[in-house]
């Protein structure tokens, strides 16, 4: 008999979910897990840089207050209580999921999982990996011998992702550092050079630029943030720019060297340039972390990029394996990975649960927020559909001047026949928290009549979706209606 009818290898936000709802599903479950529970999200991304950004935000609101007619002298921040609140945060959610699974009855083995066979694993004391140079990573210690062999009836392959390294001269050098190691920075560095410009390096920008970094951005693409929609992009950089951080778009860095006490970056593009600074952050992607997992040896392939296949049921193609999380490359998210997890446990389980990737809300926690769900309004077109796009900005909401944050628009992409929702996309104020509204309505397939006609309470942010929606049918009630031709 195996030790377990379910074994969860990583426990971060799709690892630990997945095994709660096995549990509950009365299945007797076991999860290695090689550092603190909660993964990546809890302890070195999602919940940690949240903490900073509303530190950040707090800073910049105060030094703002004689704007509300509050007058306050002599306002600083101290970067080291900002630290520890952070940590202090982080052990508070990560000892809470460590209480959550040992209450479901979840047994957790502490250590480095590496396969012997398709449901085997021999688990391996962790040892920080040198592989890792931008942050604290976790593999199995190089002389470790296994402190114990496991077996179970079925496995999930949770081992999540790890930032991916730049390959240009001198990324190895000392300073340059990848996101994790940003949470390693005791001081805030007085210039700081952002590779890639998508969520993760345009957060650490807008964090550092609020406490007083010089800093500019790299983008490879025509625009930051380049998977969300082209309008949210060009008016983050114009944000950006009001702020005093550089962007520089259509760039590429050619390499770093040591010069002069400080970091020289080449950077290659339009304008072929060199930058010094203190701290090079590279937030260019992740990769699959299935390094010394002995996949192999369990006979589990991975694609060209090195993460694992998975069906609707996140089925590899071996039997009794599945693979959830930034490991399967669907998206990479940790609320994708959680709804991975309960619909890996639930099909282990016996239900038949399928997982819908068509609405997937993103949030990127810049100054000004940005989020969205569905399709860009360029998708919608390269797909077929014909559309017609509807937006309304913060400037003219009463909840966003009373708040003293204008800045912004919802932008709505609809069906033009059927005024189908299909893509909702905000930058402003609470975006991460008023995308809720929008996926559930693509959900639902909601149309633009249908949000219109629904009330909203007054005043709030919430109501900027139902703003929109009137603008989209040509009927605005709180910005000009566009002028007859």
């Amino acid at each position: 008999m195996p030790d377990f009818d379910l074994l969860v290898v990583g426990g971060g936000p799709g690892g630990y979910v997945a095994a709660i709802r096995a549990a509950q599903r009365g299945l007797r479950v076991g999860l290695v897990e090689k550092e603190r529970p909660g993964g990546v999200c809890l302890n070195w991304g999602c919940i940690p840089t949240k903490a900073m950004l509303r530190s950040a935000e707090i800073f910049q609101t105060i030094k703002d207050a004689a704007d509300f007619g509050i007058h306050a002298d002599n306002v600083r921040f101290d970067f080291a209580a900002v630290r520890q609140r952070k940590d202090g945060i982080v052990k508070e959610l990560t000892d809470g999921v460590g209480g959550l699974l040992k209450a479901n009855g979840v047994t957790l083995i502490e250590g480095h999982a590496r396969f012997t066979g398709s449901t085997t694993v021999e688990v391996f004391e962790a040892g920080q990996s040198p592989v890792f140079p931008g942050g604290p990573r976790y593999a199995a210690a190089p002389t470790a011998t296994a402190v114990r062999t496991v077996s179970a009836a079925d496995v999930i392959i949770a081992t999540g992702s790890v930032p991916a390294l730049l390959p240009v001269p001198g990324a190895e050098l000392p300073g340059v550092i990848t996101s994790d190691g940003a949470f390693g920075l005791t001081e805030v560095p007085a210039r700081l050079v952002v590779i890639g410009g998508s969520a993760v390096g345009a957060e650490w920008a807008s964090l550092f630029a609020t406490f007083g970094s010089e800093v500019t951005v790299v983008e490879m693409q025509d625009r930051l943030v380049p998977l969300e929609d082209k309008e949210i992009g060009v008016a983050l950089g114009r944000s950006f720019g009001k702020r005093g951080i550089s962007v520089l778009t259509g760039s590429t860095v050619t390499g770093i060297a040591r010069a002069e006490g400080a970091l020289r970056v080449g950077v290659g593009g339009p304008k072929a340039r060199q930058i010094d600074a203190d701290v090079v952050l590279v937030g260019v992607g992740r990769r699959p972390n299935t390094a010394e997992l002995g996949l192999d040896l369990a006979g589990i392939a991975t694609d060209a990029r090195g993460f694992i296949p998975v069906d609707g049921q996140l089925r590899t193609g071996v039997e009794h394996v599945y693979a959830i999380g930034d490991v399967t490359g669907k998206a990479l998210l940790a609320h994708v990975a959680s709804h991975q997890g309960l619909t890996a446990a639930d099909v282990i389980a016996g239900y038949d649960a399928h997982i819908d990737y068509a609405v997937i809300p993103a949030a990127t926690f810049t100054h000004p927020e940005i989020a969205s769900v569905g399709l860009t309004e360029d998708a919608a077109r390269a797909v077929g559909h014909e559309v017609i796009t509807a937006k309304f900005p913060f400037s003219a909401l009463g909840r966003a001047k009373t708040f003293g944050e204008t800045e912004g628009f919802v932008k709505i992409v609809a069906g033009a026949r059927h005024q189908e929702v299909l893509g909702v996309h905000i930058i402003g104020p609470s975006a991460s928290d008023l995308i809720a509204e929008g996926a559930l309505a693509i959900s639902l397939e909601a149309t633009l009549e249908e949000l219109a006609d629904t009330i909203h309470a007054h005043p709030t942010f919430g109501e900027i979706g139902m703003e929109a929606a009137l603008t989209g049918l040509g009927l605005p009630v709180h910005i000009a209606p566009p002028r007859k031709r």
